[in-house]
Parts: C-alpha cells; sequence; structure tokens
C-alpha cells in the first residue's frame, strides 16, 4: 500500500503541476497535457509486456529494485533543465508503474485465503486513493510555493524511503505463477476477462479527458489562486478515499462486478453534474463528491473482479488492467489537450460523461457473459 502510495504520487504529480510546468518551462497546456499522454503509453504498453519479462523474479526484489528506479528517474525529472529534457525522464520514470502496481496485486492475491483476495486487493489499492488524498494535493501546494521541481524531488525522496521499506519487511521467495504462452492465450482467449479489461480503458478514457486539466480548469474556469485548487484536490482525495474504504468493506460482500456498477455510476453522476460548478466555489466542490467516491474505488473494484474470475491468471489480467488504466489516461488527456487547443475547456466532460456511459454498458455486458462462459483456471 506504501508502494502504491507513492506510485500514484508520482504519476498524479504532472496533474498537480501542469500550471506551473507549463509556465516555468513556457509551453502551452496541451503541450505539458503530453507528459501524462506519453507517460500514460508507456505504462500502458509496458504493463504487460514487462510482466513477461520479470515473471520468475522474487518480488520481495522486484518490487523494492522498481521503487529505487523510479526515485532515480525522478529526481533527475527534478533536475530536468528544459521540457526537452523533462520528457525522455519522465518515460523513463514511469517503467517503475508499469511494474510496480499490477505486480503488487497479484503478489498480494497469493499472501492471503481466498476468500479474503478481494478485501486485500482494494486495501493495497487504498495507496492510490491516499496520493489522491495527500500526494497530489501536496504536489500541488509545493509547486504554487516553491515550483513543481521540489514536488518532484519530494516524491524521489519517499520512493528511496519505500524501497528501503520494501526490502526490509517483504518475505523472500513470493513468486506468481510464470506467465507462459498459454496463460496469455487463456487470458487473450476469454471473452468476460477482455470485456472486463475494455471497462477499464473506457472508463479511465473518459476521467482522464476532464481530470488530467483539473487545474488549468479550475484555473481558467473559476479563476482560483494556487491554495484553493490544492485544497479542491485534498477535497477531492479525501472523498475517493473513502469511496475505497467502503469498497474494500464491502466488495466481498456485494461482489466485484456490482461493486464496479456503482462506483462507475456514482461518476457519471458526477459528469453530469459538472456544469453546475461553474456558478460558485461550494458548488464545484459538491459536484466533485459523487466522482471522487467512485474514482479510485473503480480501479480497486476492477482488480479485485479480475483476480476473483481466473486466480491462477492474475499476473496476466492484472497487468492488461494496469495497462488499460494507463491507455486510457493516455487517451483522455490527448483527447482533452486536442479539445483544449480548439477552445473546448468548458466542453470537457460531455464527452468525459459519454464515455463513462459506455463503460457502464460495458461492465453490464460482462457480467451478463461472465455468467454464460466458463472461466480459464
Amino acid at each position: 500500500m506504501a508502494g502504491n502510495f507513492v506510485i500514484g504520487s508520482g504519476v498524479m504529480a504532472v496533474p498537480g503541476t501542469l500550471n506551473d510546468i507549463s509556465r516555468s518551462l513556457q509551453v502551452s497546456i496541451p503541450q505539458a497535457g503530453q507528459l501524462i499522454t506519453a507517460g500514460a503509453i508507456v505504462m500502458g504498453i509496458g504493463a504487460p509486456l514487462l510482466a513477461m519479462l520479470v515473471a520468475g523474479w522474487d518480488r520481495r526484489r522486484l518490487l523494492a529494485l522498481t521503487m529505487l528506479w523510479y526515485a532515480l528517474f525522478l529526481g533527475l525529472c527534478a533536475l530536468a533543465p528544459s521540457y526537452g529534457a523533462l520528457l525522455p525522464m519522465r518515460v523513463l520514470a514511469v517503467i517503475a508503474p508499469a511494474i510496480f502496481t499490477p505486480q503488487a496485486a497479484a503478489s498480494v492475491g497469493l499472501l492471503v485465503p481466498a476468500h479474503q483476495r478481494g478485501r486485500a486487493i482494494t486495501f493495497v489499492f487504498l495507496g492510490w486513493s491516499v496520493a489522491s488524498v495527500l500526494g497530489m494535493p501536496l504536489a500541488s501546494w509545493i509547486s504554487g510555493y516553491l515550483g513543481w521541481r521540489w514536488a518532484f524531488g519530494l516524491i524521489a525522496v519517499l520512493a528511496l524511503l519505500c524501497a528501503i521499506w520494501l526490502r526490509a519487511e517483504l518475505p523472500r521467495g513470493v513468486r506468481p505463477a510464470p506467465l507462459n504462452r498459454q496463460a496469455w492465450a487463456d487470458t487473450l482467449g476469454s471473452a468476460p476477462l477482455m470485456l472486463a479489461v475494455a471497462v477499464t480503458l473506457v472508463s479511465a478514457f473518459g476521467q482522464f479527458t476532464l481530470f488530467a486539466y483539473f487545474a488549468p480548469y479550475l484555473d481558467q474556469v473559476l479563476h482560483l489562486s494556487s491554495d484553493r485548487i490544492s485544497l479542491l484536490f485534498l477535497w477531492f482525495g479525501s472523498f475517493g478515499l473513502l469511496g475505497n474504504m467502503l469498497v474494500s468493506r464491502r466488495i466481498d460482500r456485494i461482489g466485484p462486478a456490482r461493486a464496479v456498477a456503482v462506483t462507475l455510476g456514482l461518476m457519471a453522476l458526477g459528469m453530469a453534474l459538472w456544469p453546475l460548478g461553474t456558478h460558485a466555489l461550494w458548488l464545484q466542490a459538491l459536484v466533485m463528491v459523487p466522482w471522487a467516491l467512485g474514482c479510485f474505488g473503480s480501479n480497486s473494484a476492477q482488480q479485485a473482479r479480475l483476480v476473483q474470475m481466473s486466480p491462477w491468471l492474475a499476473p496476466a489480467t492484472v497487468a492488461l488492467n494496469t495497462s488499460a488504466i494507463y491507455g486510457g489516461q493516455a487517451m483522455g488527456a490527448a483527447l482533452g489537450g486536442a479539445l483544449i487547443a480548439r477552445g473546448g475547456l468548458q466542453g470537457l466532460h460531455h464527452w468525459a460523461l459519454a464515455l463513462m456511459i459506455g463503460a457502464i454498458g460495458l461492465s453490464l455486458w460482462a457480467a451478463r457473459v461472465q455468467k454464460r462462459s466458463p472461466m480459464p483456471s
């Protein structure tokens, strides 16, 4: 969970500091947003490919080394003299999230009894929610006062400390089943599993069409100071953490598929209400609540859903699901940047809502197909 907190803080540092990166490096908001797109593409493509590469590694060694890599390249990002230098350093840094998040989820699924897998996996993903509560607002606040470089440097230090902690505390000999050709064939050939992964892709696509540009949106539409933007990020993250905690407590009782449906519905509600936020700051805070409640809980429920559907294919399915998260982020950030370049900042929520409704439809379809189709084991 601590590792996911650091990973999530590093990934979300760019959306939280986007205004300052744009100003200090003298690039446009859409160009700065390409840091999100490029990073997400690498994470999306890298998650399944790297899962095959590291399949036989001891997870204690793998996860600790991954955090060391993260610390090194986030530190280099903080020292980058220009946008041209920052972009490749950012791309190299996000190789770490492509490995850490799916491998942590697959590993914890083997450390607990079957009836506790859903709760254990969603608990591990609380790290991402805590990152939204503390990491993203803190990065935004530090960026407003000291600059984005200090925010990146702080996360690099946290990654180094986390690597030491992981090395000291994780048990030896945790090795999920190797990802051979048959495992990938079973995964890619399973309609329920692939439909579930598609839900993640489309929902992340919808979210990041607007989420990636929260900071410039709040700056340009509501004319908020960096302090108030940081407080709104904290507000959003707090409800995100609450939503993930509620999902973690209830998921083994209501089932992952139902948890996914509820969380996607909450996000769609927030997007539908989004235009009300343009009238006042307190209204903006209110319409963020349902979106936040569903945001991180949805990702956790999706991971638990895939592990429950086929525990022994979890290294493959969780890697693909992580790939779908980051792929959706890349698509959303690219679409949002293109719309902003055409003056469409205030219309981003329309696209986000349409895509989220599509994700809900896919989720219901995946649940129906799962009931009719045998799962690979």
